[in-house]
C-alpha cells in the first residue's frame, strides 16, 4: 500500500484535538518509561552476583531521569482537554493524562516501598487464573535443554539491521534505527529505535522470531501510528502494552519461533511476579526458579531481576495475559488489522474502527513481515479457528 499523505488531516473540527494528542506524544516520549526503569549495570552485577556463589542480592543501580517530573506534571495538567468537542477522543486523552501521571509517579517512586503498588496500578494484578495457567505451563513443559547454537549481539544485530533495510526498501521514510548499547540487558524498542544489549548471546532458531517480535511488530505499529494524524498511536493509547506484547508473541508464533522453552520463560516470569508481590525477597525467588522450577542460574536472575528492579516491576505479567487476550480476540473477529494502525490496548479497537470509519485516520500502512507466506498464513488460520495458550506447545512444536 502506498505511503498516506497525511496533509489534508484533520478535518478544522478537531485541531484542538490533534494539538492535546501531540502534547501528550511528546510527554510520553519525554518520559521513555521503559528505558528508564531498565537499571544500567545488570551485565556488571550479573558478574558479581555469580562470583559471589549467588549467596547475597545484587545493587542495581537506575539511571538519572533526563526529565523534571514536577516541570511535566504541570505541562500535563495545563492542557485543556475539557475543550475537545469529540467525546470519545476527549476521554482517551483523559485516560492517557492520567496513565502519564502514573508513569511519572511510578518513576519518582524507584528503589522505594512505594514503586511496586505504582506497578501494579499501570499493569494490573496478576490474578489466580493467570498464575494458575503459568505453573501449568511450568509443569507441562520438558526442561530439556534445546540443542542450539548462539549468535553473538553483533551478527544478531547485523541480521535485524538487515530486517529493519527490507521495510525501509518497501516503505521510503521507514524511520526505524538500530543501536547496540552497552547499559541494556534485554532487548528493547523505544520510540521506534530498536535497542539490542552487547553483552547478549542469542539461540539461532529464536533469532528470527526475536527480530519478529521487536521490529516486525513494536517497530511496525511504532511507523504506522507515526503516520497516522493521531500521534498517540505511535508512542501508545492507554493500556497498550499487555496487547502489544500479545501481539509480538502472536508474531513469533506464526513467523514458527515460539518454541516451548521461550513459552516456559513467560509462565515463569509471571510465577515470579506473584511470589514477589506476596513478599519474597529477591534471593527466594531466585533459589525457588532454580530448584522447584529448574531454570539455569542465568535464565532464573534474567526472570527475578526484571521483576524486582526499581523496588518491584510487575509489568511482566503482560506478555502470558497479553497473548491469552489476544487469542480469545482474534478466534472472535478473525483479524488482526485493527490492531496493526499503532499500539492500542484491545479496548481501543472500537474507537480506531470507528475513527477509520470517519476518515480521521486510515488503515495501517505497513504490514508486518511475520504475516506473509503460506506457513505464516497457515499458523494464522488456526489462530483464528481458537487457540489456548497452552495449545501454543503443540503448534510451536509442529510448526
Amino acid at each position: 500500500m502506498a505511503d498516506t499523505n497525511t496533509d489534508q488531516w484533520p478535518p478544522t473540527d478537531l485541531s484542538h484535538a490533534l494539538e492535546i494528542d501531540h502534547a501528550l506524544t511528546e510527554m510520553e516520549r519525554d518520559i521513555n518509561l521503559l528505558l528508564n526503569l531498565t537499571p544500567v549495570n545488570a551485565s556488571e552485577a550479573w558478574a558479581d552476583f555469580e562470583r559471589g556463589g549467588f549467596a547475597s542480592a545484587p545493587a542495581m543501580q537506575s539511571r538519572p531521569l533526563s526529565f523534571e517530573p514536577d516541570l511535566v506534571k504541570r505541562r500535563l495538567y495545563d492542557l485543556e482537554i475539557e475543550r475537545v468537542e469529540d467525546p470519545a477522543l476527549e476521554n482517551l486523552f483523559l485516560a492517557k493524562r492520567d496513565e502519564i501521571m502514573r508513569e511519572i509517579m511510578l518513576l519518582e517512586d524507584r528503589d522505594t516501598s512505594r514503586f511496586m503498588y505504582g506497578s501494579l496500578q499501570l499493569f494490573g494484578d496478576v490474578g489466580e487464573a493467570l498464575v494458575a495457567d503459568a505453573t501449568e505451563l511450568l509443569e507441562k513443559i520438558s526442561v530439556s535443554p534445546p540443542r542450539d547454537s548462539y549468535v553473538t549481539a553483533a551478527a544478531f544485530a547485523e541480521t535485524a539491521q538487515q530486517e529493519i533495510d527490507s521495510y525501509r526498501a518497501r516503505h521510503p521514510g521507514f524511520t526505524a534505527e538500530l543501536e547496540v548499547r552497552s547499559d541494556l540487558s534485554d532487548l528493547m524498542v523505544s520510540h521506534g529505535r530498536f535497542l539490542v544489549p552487547a553483552s547478549a548471546v542469542f539461540r539461532s532458531r529464536r533469532v528470527n522470531a526475536l527480530i519478529q517480535h521487536e521490529v516486525g511488530t513494536h517497530v511496525v505499529t511504532y511507523e504506522n501510528g507515526r503516520a497516522q494524524p493521531l500521534k498517540l498511536l505511535a508512542v501508545g493509547l492507554p493500556g497498550y502494552d499487555e496487547t502489544q506484547e500479545g501481539l509480538a508473541l502472536l508474531a513469533e508464533f506464526v513467523c514458527g519461533g515460539l518454541d516451548p522453552l521461550r513459552l516456559r520463560l513467560l509462565a515463569a516470569r509471571v510465577v515470579a511476579v506473584d511470589r514477589l508481590i506476596n513478599g519474597a525477597e529477591f534471593l527466594e525467588i531466585f533459589k525457588e526458579l532454580r530448584e522447584e522450577h529448574a531454570l539455569a542460574p542465568k535464565t532464573a536472575w534474567g526472570v527475578t531481576i526484571r521483576i524486582a528492579r526499581n523496588g518491584g516491576l510487575t509489568k511482566d505479567v503482560i506478555y502470558l495475559r497479553g497473548i491469552s487476550r489476544l487469542l480469545e480476540f482474534i478466534s472472535e473477529r478473525k483479524t488482526i488489522e485493527p490492531l496493526l494502525v499503532g499500539k492500542l490496548s484491545l479496548d481501543n479497537v472500537p474507537l480506531i474502527e470507528e475513527l477509520i470509519e470517519r476518515e480521521i485516520l486510515q488503515p495501517a500502512r505497513i504490514r508486518p513481515r511475520w504475516t506473509e507466506g503460506h506457513d505464516a498464513r497457515r499458523r494464522l488460520e488456526r489462530a483464528y479457528e481458537g487457540m489456548r495458550v497452552r495449545d501454543l506447545i503443540e503448534g510451536s512444536e509442529a510448526a
